[in-house]
């Protein structure tokens, strides 16, 4: 054993590590708690991996959400206030659209805005119905789509949009239809006739096919060139909206007091935040929840530290009053136990990180396995809105993880530091 001189001795000097590193590994049988050592450590490991899943499975569903909304609809769009036509209908269209989109596309910040045709329908194929929503839009206007043109699926040409229909799997799916069939779209605001409106119907060919992993978009979506949906919908020279894209949509406020600059007094304005926000602000809410009732987790699975450490202190009490009466000052027996009682914390939160990580990196092969053996239907797209389950490494999260795991280790750690070092060594050498 390395030689302690009396007086004072430099903070975590080596022989305070050393006389740590033998009581963490000593057995039960010479004094120790290992038994106690290693639930402790594996208690601070799987708390800290559980954080760190967490935390990466949320900023991960988040990133995707927020990004399929983004990149699959409009970051600000602009409607007409609405007039009242001669036949008492109430009208909200837009002239001159051209002309509108082409002076929002010139307000700072833009990428592009687009005119667009909107209006619900019945899609019919091979014997099949489902509703669906259409989109007309220019071919060059739908290249700007970014999640639709690269997709996490896509079937067939979307080049060819001029030619035909671009749709959803989901609705694909729904109809058993594919690239190159055809499907006939039912709208109930048809043709004029003497005995009323009879149904439109119309039959278009299926050129792509695509998925982005939204289920209320993959389900639903239908794209149609513009002239043609103009057509179909009864919209000859009119539109229903503009959709904005802006260069920051998470600084969405910004971009829309520019944009209501541009589009006057008579013009409404709706941002992604207005159609999401109730739904981002429930997420965030659930997050802080999860976050507190995990970090209560690796509160729990600090108490272990404690509870080692005080059998460490009875069952050593011989030592510390011989250590005691060499000379050894209060100061060192508090770091002494101090070590053990980090060492624990940091070898654990070490070990979490690693297993955190690992698993949010493969969260997708260890998903796979658990649906296999669960015989599928674990993950509802219709439920969760988006395809798969998702995780993001984000440094703040992990360092968050991190930091909270270190600081409580190191809380608990020093109360039953302070108990050995407070040890009257007289008493703990009576009976000895």
């Amino acid at each position: 054993m390395a030689k302690i001189t009396s007086g004072k001795t430099a903070p975590f000097a080596g022989f305070e590590w050393m006389i740590a590193w033998r009581y963490i590994r000593a057995k039960r049988a010479e004094g120790g708690v290992s038994v106690m050592t290693w639930i402790s450590l594996i208690g601070i490991t799987l708390a800290v991996a559980a954080l760190i899943i967490t935390l990466a499975v949320r900023s991960g569903f988040r990133y995707e959400f927020v990004d399929t909304i983004l990149g699959a609809n409009a970051h600000i769009t602009v409607y007409d206030q609405g007039t009242s036509t001669a036949a008492g209908n109430f009208a909200r269209v837009i002239e001159n659209y051209d002309e509108k989109a082409k002076a929002l596309s010139a307000a700072p910040g833009v990428v592009r805005a687009a005119p667009l045709v909107k209006g619900q329908v019945m899609a019919t194929g091979r014997s099949r119905n489902a509703g669906v929503e259409v989109f007309g839009i220019r071919a060059q206007d739908f290249e700007g789509i970014r999640r639709v043109i690269n997709p996490e699926e896509a079937y067939g040409d979307w080049s060819r949009f001029d030619e035909g229909i671009a749709i959803g799997s989901g609705i694909a799916r729904e109809l058993g239809v594919g690239p190159g069939d055809r499907v006939r779209l039912i709208s109930p605001n048809g043709t004029k006739t003497a005995f009323g409106t009879s149904p439109r119907v119309v039959a278009f060919e299926v050129v792509y096919v695509f998925r982005v992993g939204r289920y209320d978009i993959d389900r639903t979506r239908v794209y149609m060139p513009f002239e043609k949906a103009q057509e179909y919908f009864n919209r000859e020279d009119l539109a229903d909206e503009i959709e904005v894209i802006v260069e920051d949509p998470e600084n969405i406020a910004k971009a829309e007091e520019d944009i209501r600059q541009v589009a006057g007094e008579g013009a409404l304005i709706w941002t992604w935040r207005d159609s999401s926000g109730a739904f981002l602000n429930a997420l965030e809410m659930e997050d802080n929840v999860m976050f507190l009732i995990l970090s209560i987790l690796v509160l729990i699975a600090s108490m272990n530290i404690v509870s080692g450490l005080i059998m460490l202190v009875k069952n050593k009490g011989r030592d510390i009053g011989i250590l005691r009466t060499m000379g050894l000052s209060e100061g060192s027996v508090l770091r002494v136990f101090f070590i053990c009682g980090a060492g624990i914390g940091v070898i654990g939160t070490i070990a979490g990180l690693i297993l955190g990580c690992l698993f949010a990196i493969y969260i997708d092969q260890i998903f796979d396995f658990v649906n296999y053996v669960a015989g599928g239907g674990v993950w509802d797209p219709s439920v969760r809105m988006i395809s798969k389950l998702p995780a993001r490494l984000e440094m703040g999260d992990v360092l968050s993880a991190v930091s909270l795991s270190l600081f409580l280790s190191f809380v608990v750690t020093i109360f039953p530091a302070r108990r050995a070092a407070r040890m009257n060594p007289v008493e703990a050498l009576r009976y000895e």
